[in-house]
């Protein structure tokens, strides 16, 4: 008996002891520090048993576990996968030496309920054995109670199911899940050592707020620069690597600050990243002129694949890869850019130092070279991640303020000069001004005796022209007139010695009288004194066309019809013309507008117009062709007397907006080039002696002219000719 009660005092110490190393004992020195995490002593059991949460349950044959993700304890493989469920218990005391409350903190990707000796005190979503009614919640931010009695051994259970998000399908997070436990006064401090996962939280994403506010400030300062300065398209570039790093701070600050391996949310941080990097990259790129290498393109194809890979992996040696990439490249074309543009090469290599020992301290920290006993490296670190990735667009930002101002110095120096060189110019354009009124002054008034020189002469000129012009007219109406004179003059001498004839014969006897010669003398009288009227009225006509051509036209102006008119002397013409030449055959074609209005014109003037241009047309259209020697022209005998086949006479009138037209056309022989520019001077015609006065078109010239409207001729030798009359509407 003896023997027992010994073996038994020997074995129940050593028990004891034994399981006390396996309880976590909780004491006011623990806190200290701030938050423990509950890593160590852990038992964990895959499946479901309500009995598991049982604080007698003998779990010694379950396996242990001390990870800060429970789930992956060797950080690649996970105990429960995507929807399978695993218990795990852990034996902790409170000192009687703790005299605030205790409380737990949980972060987690799935549902969770926790048991304190049993009972179930705090319910975290929705665990179920059926994947499709789990609900996932994730408290990270939450304080929860830690009911837990001084001085007593309790089991604190956990009853987890791994909700871990699709994508990527593989992570390094698969079921995130790990607890940790402070006091409340910890827990509610603004003290960041004390209250990490709080305070320090807030920290973090007050610092993501100052971040995305100096990135959207950056964008709106260069998008601006690029609005006003758009020939400076590296303000637009800088503008929108800021909007995507923006986006980037956004949906950070969105997710509550914390890196979550879903697929949407890593997806959008990635793209928004690599984007606004590349395009920094390309703006430094453009500062020191250099051509896009190698270099770049696998730096930009590089991010490209790390976006994509997000769908399978959760990339962080891919994304790595890909900042250490970016900052080589970024170096290296620094280090060119060193002779080419110092100040650029100095900040870029700047940034870029604090950028490599700033990440060299993250991932010493995070594989455990650098410890973090009191938990102040791993802290302030991560809260100036924001900082730290957006030095280099800082940098150029700096560099392009510097830039704008060295550019802007160097406007104010140009400026000063140009002003400089202007008041010089002005001070020497001053005195050469006084020097250049008073030649101007000179030159002015030689000019204005040059002037009157020169109006003097003009009058002179003037003066010769009118009496050149006096005299050619002179000369016309002298020979036009001197013609028919000629004939009257012949014919009353031939008729005064044909009198005289008669007297002889009367002063004969009645015998030797000689009665039917003085009848013929008689009869040769007639005739003469036929011709000598005939030539009186030629000689009559032309001093009437004289008249014509000389009178002043002072007939009103009138409401006329264009078309009623040329109709009126169409037919009028035609009229005249048939009454001296019977047995012609002449077809009439008129096509007139009916647009055009009613204008105002001297109707008489305009008709006479119509009239000569007609008839021309209407003598035209019965020969084959016109002589230009009059005197040669026999009606009887000339070969031009050959009748045209179907001779046509056309009027035609067009509205023309602002003018109208009256066009006359005739098939007849045309007008030789040699003298059409003389058919509207007085006195030219090429009809034969005594069939016109050559005054027509001349008068007709003026008519025109003096309404203020242009009279032209279009004629090709052989295919007739068009007399094409334009008048203004006003």
């Amino acid at each position: 008996m003896k023997t027992i009660l010994y073996i038994i005092g020997f074995l129940l110490p050593l028990a004891l002891f034994g399981q006390s190393e396996k309880v976590f004992v909780l004491s006011d020195t623990t806190f200290s520090e701030g938050w423990k995490n509950l890593t160590d002593d852990w038992r964990y059991q895959k499946g479901d048993d309500p009995a598991w949460a049982n604080p007698d349950f003998d779990d010694a044959s379950w396996s242990e576990v001390s990870a800060y993700n429970l789930n992956m304890p060797d950080g690649e493989n996970a105990i429960a996968d995507r929807g399978e469920m695993v218990w795990f218990r852990k034996h902790i005391k409170a000192d009687s030496s703790i005299t605030q409350t205790i409380v737990l903190n949980i972060r987690q990707l799935g549902a969770s309920e926790v048991y304190l000796d049993g009972k179930l005190i705090h319910q975290l979503g929705k665990v179920s054995a059926n994947k499709d009614e789990v609900i996932f919640n994730n408290p990270l931010r939450q304080i929860l109670q830690l009911p837990l009695e001084k001085g007593k051994e309790q089991v604190l259970a956990v009853r987890y199911v791994n909700e871990q998000y699709k994508y990527p399908l593989y992570t390094n997070t698969n079921g995130d899940i790990g607890l940790s436990v402070s006091t409340l006064s910890n827990a509610t401090s603004t003290d960041t050592i004390k209250n990490r996962r709080i305070a320090g939280f807030q920290r973090y994403i007050k610092n993501y707020h100052i971040a995305l506010g100096i990135a959207l400030l950056m964008f709106i300062i260069f998008i601006s620069f690029y609005l006003v300065f758009p020939n400076e398209k590296i303000n637009g570039y800088f503008a929108i690597s800021n909007l995507f790093l923006s986006l980037f701070y956004t949906g950070i600050i969105w997710s509550n600050g914390y890196y979550v391996d879903e697929f949407w949310n890593s997806f959008l941080y990635a793209t928004c990243i690599v984007f606004s990097s590349s395009i920094l990259l390309y703006c430094l790129y453009s500062i020191v002129e250099q051509p896009i290498d190698f270099t770049y393109k696998a730096v930009t194809f590089l991010g490209l694949i790390a976006i994509g890979c997000y769908f399978l992996y959760a990339p962080l040696t891919l994304t790595t890869a890909w900042a250490l990439l970016l900052m080589v490249a970024t170096i290296r074309i620094a280090l060119k850019s060193w002779n080419k543009n110092r100040v650029a090469s100095i900040l870029f290599l700047s940034s870029s130092f604090i950028s490599i020992v700033f990440w060299a301290i993250i991932i010493l920290t995070g594989i455990g070279v650098i410890q973090n006993d009191i938990g102040i490296t791993d802290f302030y670190i991560n809260d100036y991640i924001p900082f730290a990735q957006m030095l280099n667009s800082v940098g150029l930002a700096i560099y392009l303020g510097y830039a704008f101002g060295k550019r802007s110095q160097e406007l104010r120096l140009n400026l000063d000069r140009v002003r400089k060189l202007s008041k010089e110019k002005e001070s020497i354009l001053y005195s050469q001004n006084e020097t250049l009124e008073k030649k101007v002054k000179e030159r002015t008034t030689e000019l204005n005796q040059s002037l009157e020189n020169l109006k003097s002469t003009q009058a002179q000129l003037i003066q010769s022209e009118k009496m050149a012009s006096l005299g050619e007219l002179t000369a016309g109406i002298a020979h036009e007139i001197q013609n028919p004179l000629n004939f009257v003059n012949n014919f009353s001498e031939v008729s005064a010695e044909l009198v005289d004839e008669i007297q002889v014969e009367r002063a004969k006897s009645r015998e030797a009288k000689d009665e039917t010669l003085v009848s013929e003398i008689l009869g040769d009288i007639k005739e003469n004194l036929g011709k000598i009227t005939h030539h009186g009225k030629r000689a009559d006509a032309i001093v009437k066309g004289m008249l014509e051509h000389s009178r002043t036209g002072s007939g009103e102006k009138e409401l006329t019809d264009i078309n009623s008119m040329a109709s009126e002397y169409l037919n009028l013409a035609y009229q005249s013309f048939k009454s001296k030449n019977e047995g012609v055959d002449i077809k009439l074609i008129t096509d007139l507008d009916p647009t055009i209005p009613k204008i105002e014109l001297v109707r008489p003037d305009i008709g006479k117009v119509l009239l000569n241009i007609l008839n021309n047309a209407f003598y035209a259209c019965t020969w084959t062709s016109l002589s230009t020697d009059t005197s040669k022209f026999d009606v009887q005998n000339s070969k031009f007397d050959i009748p045209l086949n179907h001779p046509t006479i056309g009027i035609t009138t067009k509205n023309l907006e602002d003018k109208i037209e009256i066009s006359v056309k005739d098939n007849g022989p045309g007008i030789p080039d040699s003298i059409k520019d003389k058919i509207f001077q007085p006195f030219f015609t090429t009809k034969p002696t005594g069939s016109g006065t050559g005054l027509g078109l001349s008068l007709s010239y003026d008519i025109v002219k003096a309404h203020g409207g242009e009279i032209k001729v279009a004629s090709e030798e052989g295919e007739g000719t068009e007399f094409i009359i334009q008048l203004p509407l006003v």
